[in-house]
């Protein structure tokens, strides 16, 4: 047992619940894991018993929706009594043998920020206000009366969990949900008592925490979780850090003020983020943002309260979340995506592993990204995420000889889900190093968890006693001297080049190259490709001084596949600007010349942009030149990861996974 992290185990106390750590799972959405009545079936309790197994004192689940026909909510979860009292039930049972606590999380709703693919009526708010995916639409003010019944649908709910034996809950009051939109007076225009000052603004969240302890009783903690400060420029306008701007949102002397009211009404702890949909990347922080990017948040709301603070985001290094601790920033920390990377967070760092905790890269694919596409919530790194018992590696009974042609993302994957299968596996890569286009990916400052992800990769596999063989290509001869049972082709993808005038000047050079060093740019460059890693490539260079114009095909950025979350998209977009990167959409490349490019816009009229270098970032073409060279020849052999489809990351590691755990 390691004492590196002596802050982080110790117990600490929610009202009267005793917690045997400070570390809590961050409430994250159920999408696709919750059963035909909304509750926790079998699926979301596996979720849960794997992050209890995994050591973490409390989890604080999901947001449940305590209504449905007000903040109407197509396939909401909701409560039903004796059904929902018996899931819970089940659920709080199962985490407490593990020694752990459960919260689970209450939301009044959506409001202004419901998704429109679960929008069946017109959406409400506090007031008549923009709804938030499309400003030409006015949310409908909710009613005095209904507000009154969301309060009373708030103790009803915490009757029934009081009743199942869950150990607390949290409010939902962040992120500028319907919550957040009452206490917040750029959305509550409001004249009834729910409106006006702060005070006015305040009363739902306060009537409901009475209305819990009239129904659940005062044994039951309750926790508020709210945005200390938005980070708002305006409606559907956010400000990055460090940008200088007038807060349109909630300002810190208010939510100061806020915080100070939610103790001295009772709330027995305070969960402290930032942000809202409007500036969507601060309570969702993507790669690009800072570790513990909310830390300083938490801190000043510590100063002012007595009761419990907990912190959040970006803490999933054990020795970040130690120092918040040990410095005195919050009494408390919460994981989010850092627990779907990693269920065995807590238990990894408290056993002196926190070097195998395998780490959250920001990219949102697999969570938010699958969540808004209607698919179940998952991980990127974790593809067993939110189905724990379908997905778990089992041990194979007779071990196979299991040949990788490729050390990127998706061989990197394939070799050590086989090696926890118990196979014997043979990692062979062309080049000198592991990582494929993870290297040249990693390389901007703000994309360093790609960096901590092969780390953890290569520490893995060796480890886990592949054989590793850099400089070793594979042929048809070397896979017939291995006899190998199975191979397994994860050759990548190599960088589309265009067929034009001017394609193989010296001015050229693809992203990777420039990324990795390969070539260098002038100081006016033209990026051609406004895909995700054109972007990307196109902030990095502007953070070097350099004046950078990017160009691309389509009418909008990132509109290509594989998808770009929404959240990772509006931070892109907000860096672009900040670092006045000029950016121009449909337009196609025609021709490089010495003195820069000509395009054709979609009216057919010419651009003509000067630069010293041009930067091709058009996507990648998947190299399947090994295994058509096998095929038909080689008996189980299998195509992985971006010799398949050149995707993502997330795409890469699913591939590798599902092969594997199938063989």
């Amino acid at each position: 047992m390691s004492d590196r992290f002596e802050k982080l185990w110790e117990p600490i106390k929610i009202g009267d619940v005793e917690i045997k750590n400070r570390v809590a799972m961050a409430p994250m959405g159920l999408v696709g894991l919750l059963d035909s009545e909304g509750c926790p079936g079998q699926r979301a309790a596996e979720y849960y018993l794997e992050r209890a197994r995994g050591g973490v004192g409390l989890i604080i689940t999901g947001l449940f929706k305590v209504e449905m026909e007000i903040d109407y909510f197509e396939d909401a979860q909701f409560f039903r009594s004796h059904y929902a009292t018996a899931r819970f039930a089940e659920l709080a049972e199962a985490v407490h043998a593990w020694g752990a606590k459960i919260f689970v999380q209450l939301t009044a709703g959506f409001g202004r920020v419901i998704p429109p693919r679960r929008m069946k009526k017109q959406p409400v708010s506090a007031s008549a206000v923009p709804y938030y995916w499309d400003p030409n639409i006015l949310c409908r003010e909710i009613t005095t009366e209904e507000v009154e019944k969301i309060v009373h649908c708030f103790g009803e709910a915490a009757a029934v969990l009081a009743g199942a034996g869950i150990d607390g809950v949290e409010l939902h009051g962040h992120e500028g949900y319907l919550l957040d939109q009452f206490t917040t007076a750029v959305w509550n225009k409001r004249t009834d008592k729910y409106g006006g000052d702060l005070a006015g603004r305040l009363r739902f969240p306060l009537e409901a925490l009475d209305e819990i302890r009239n129904r659940a009783g005062s044994a039951m903690p309750v926790q508020y979780r709210f945005g200390l400060k938005h980070y708002m420029k305006g409606l559907n306008a956010g400000a990055l850090p460090g940008e200088e701007y007038a807060e349109a949102g909630r300002d810190i002397e208010e939510g100061l003020e806020m915080a100070e009211a939610l103790e001295t009404a009772g709330f027995d702890a305070l969960h402290v983020d930032a942000g809202c949909y409007d500036s969507w990347y601060w309570p969702h922080p993507p790669g690009y943002m800072a570790e513990a990017c909310m830390v300083d948040m938490a801190e000043k709301v510590k100063k002012k309260v007595r009761v419990p603070v907990i912190a959040v985001g970006k803490l999933d290094r054990p020795e970040i979340a130690e120092n918040v601790l040990k410095d005195g920033k919050a009494d408390m920390i919460a994981i989010g995506r850092g627990l779907l990377s990693d269920p065995c967070w807590a238990l990894k760092a408290r056993q002196g592993e926190s070097e195998r905790i395998r780490p959250c890269i920001g990219c949102s694919d697999g969570c938010l990204g699958r969540i808004f596409t209607g698919r179940p919530h998952s991980c990127a790194v974790n593809p067993a995420s939110g189905r724990e018992r379908a997905y778990a590696l089992s041990k194979i009974g007779a071990p196979k000889r299991v040949l990788i042609a490729g050390g990127g993302v998706a061989g990197l994957e394939a070799a050590r889900a086989a090696a926890v299968r118990g196979q014997k596996v043979i990692l062979c890569e062309k080049t000198g190093a592991l990582g494929g286009n993870l290297i040249p990916a990693a390389v901007p400052p703000f994309k360093k968890d790609l960096a901590r992800l092969l780390n953890w990769y290569e520490s893995e596999v060796r480890n886990l006693g592949v054989e590793i063989r850099l400089e070793h290509p594979v042929t048809p001869e070397v896979v017939e001297e291995e006899r190998a049972d199975v191979v397994i082709v994860a050759t990548g993808a190599r960088p589309i080049i265009p067929s034009i005038p001017g394609a193989d000047k010296k001015i050229v050079a693809t992203a990777a190259e420039v990324l990795r060093g390969r070539k260098r740019t002038g100081e006016q460059v033209i990026v051609t490709g406004g895909g995700l890693v054109g972007c990307e490539t196109a902030i990095w260079l502007a953070r070097q001084g350099k004046s950078v114009v990017l160009v691309e095909m389509l009418d909008e950025l990132m509109k290509s596949a594989p998808p770009t979350p929404h959240v990772n998209k509006l931070m892109i977009w907000d860096m672009l600007a900040f670092e006045k990167v000029e950016v121009i959409t449909g337009a196609r490349l025609v021709e490089i010349h010495d003195e820069g490019v000509r395009c054709l816009n979609g009216s057919s009229q010419e651009i003509n942009l000067s630069a010293d270098s041009v930067v091709l970032s058009l996507g990648l073409s998947p190299d399947r030149r090994l295994y058509r060279e096998l095929a038909g020849n080689t008996p189980n052999l299998y195509l992985v990861g971006d010799a398949r489809e050149a995707r993502n990351v997330m795409g890469a590691v699913w591939d590798a996974y599902e092969v594997i755990r199938g063989i």
